[in-house]
């Protein structure tokens, strides 16, 4: 069986600073990690692989230094990486970024699983993974809490909002993973030594089936962002010390007309 799992690398704080002008994250001097919720993926991969065989290729869409996650995905067991990396793809909406995506995958081959994170904590939209498969024109199921190798698919359990669902969906198919689906291993020292010098694939653009730079990035994308700005931090504050911490508060709140 042949996995693809889809990750990103992300600001390691929610402290981040926006440029008001281009409304982008100000990534420049920030430390990075892979998405929390791409190491639940992962770690699903690689389970799959021990129970019924196959290969484990990770990708990211990023800039260069983007490596540094692929490489901490070597050193939990993937067989294979790469960085879709090109100026071009910068400034990608929702769509647009997995439409690359999309592409960037069959830039590398066929694949019966792909293998998505619920959501992003940069971007929390939890649309690019069942986006991607609506372009690849696969099957898909969201939210999924247990996954299991069933005939020609798998068995997948989605946690809905009101009740929990099973659906079988036939080989090539993709997958997001809730966070509760396994606990990610460690990285070991043994792997990361075996695996320090192990190559990982830089492609871009020209590497695409579809090279026509206005399907990516800015151009690509329907929806601009008009204007972002961080939260203004301005709300006054007082501290109560003391035993009538209580009854001021009541007296304030009746002040407010809240009660």
């Amino acid at each position: 069986m042949r996995i693809f799992v889809c990750i990103k690398q992300v600001p390691a704080t929610n402290k981040v600073q926006v440029d008001e002008k281009t409304g982008v994250l100000k990534r420049a001097g920030v430390q990075s990690k892979m998405n929390p919720y791409d190491l639940y993926a992962l770690e699903t991969a690689l389970r799959l692989r021990e129970a019924h065989g196959g290969t484990v290729t990770v990708g990211t869409m990023g800039p260069p230094q983007a490596q540094a996650i692929i490489r901490e995905a070597y050193m939990m067991g993937a067989d294979e990486g790469y960085v879709f990396s090109d100026r071009r793809l910068g400034g990608a909406d929702v769509l647009a970024t997995s439409y690359t995506l999309s592409q960037a995958i069959r830039s590398v081959g066929d694949f019966d699983l792909i293998l998505c994170g619920r959501q992003t904590t940069d971007g929390d939209t939890a649309q690019v993974g069942p986006a991607i498969a609506e372009h690849l024109g696969i099957p898909h199921a969201a939210w999924v809490s247990k996954l299991t190798v069933s005939g020609d698919g798998v068995d997948a359990e989605q946690q809905l909002q009101d009740v929990v669902e099973t659906v079988h969906i036939p080989f090539p198919c993709l997958v997001t993973v809730e966070q509760d689906i396994y606990m990610p291993r460690l990285p070991s020292l043994k792997t990361a030594r075996q695996v320090k010098d192990k190559e990982i694939h830089i492609q871009g653009l020209d590497s695409f089936l579809d090279t026509d730079e206005n399907h990516y990035g800015l151009s690509g994308s329907p929806t601009q962002v008009e204007r972002i700005f961080p939260p203004e931090n301005d709300a006054e504050h007082e501290v109560w010390t003391g035993g009538d911490c209580a009854e001021r508060l009541h007296d304030q709140l009746k002040k407010w007309k809240f009660i």
